[in-house]
């Protein structure tokens, strides 16, 4: 089905109701072209600077990091219900190990503005250029979300991605598993 333009924010209760439930696909890429995916739970989407910014936490130990960090943009990717065990799936297989995309038939087109590609079989992309990244400050955390979210003390890099292009399947509100989450 042909992807359409969209408004950043036209699809975005269908996004969060995915990013709360099942997760979404965030995909980096390397200068060399190699991709990897990996499923993010925590993100948020709003306006920073008079700009559509979505913010991705990454923690240095995972494989995406290297990416994120080598290339300054990303992809946001959700997924139709009918694939929603990808997101199992590439949430507790490091790509470091296994070809996620090979392994769950998943196929990397190019994006449509930046390097990172987006995965074809998702639904509804966002296209974002890396516009500012910080560390979480361990100090500055609350101390019930430091205790349950960090108790190894690993903690995240944020990541401010400018959304520069935004589109989705022209039925991506009724294929998304979580449609009415918000």
């Amino acid at each position: 089905m042909a992807k359409v333009d969209i408004e950043f924010d036209q699809l975005l209760p269908e996004t969060l109701g995915a990013l709360r439930s099942e997760g979404l696909q965030l995909v980096g890429v390397r200068e060399d072209g190699s991709a990897n995916t990996m499923t993010i739970g925590w993100a948020t989407f709003g306006i920073l600077w008079g700009r559509p910014i979505c913010v991705v936490l990454v923690r240095p130990s995972r494989y995406t990091y290297e990416f994120l960090e080598a290339v300054p943009d990303f992809t946001v990717n959700v997924m139709p219900k009918e694939l929603a065990e990808v997101a199992a799936y590439c949430g507790t297989v490091s790509g470091r190990d296994e070809d996620k995309f090979a392994n769950k038939g998943l196929t990397c087109t190019p994006g449509r503005v930046v390097k990172s590609p987006i995965i074809e079989e998702g639904i509804i992309h966002y296209e974002c250029r890396i516009v500012h990244r910080n560390d979480l400050i361990p100090d500055q955390l609350d101390a019930g979300i430091k205790a349950g979210a960090y108790p190894q003390g690993d903690f995240h890099r944020l990541y401010y991605g400018q959304i520069v292009a935004s589109y989705a399947e022209e039925d991506a509100a009724l294929r998304v598993s979580s449609p009415n989450a918000y």
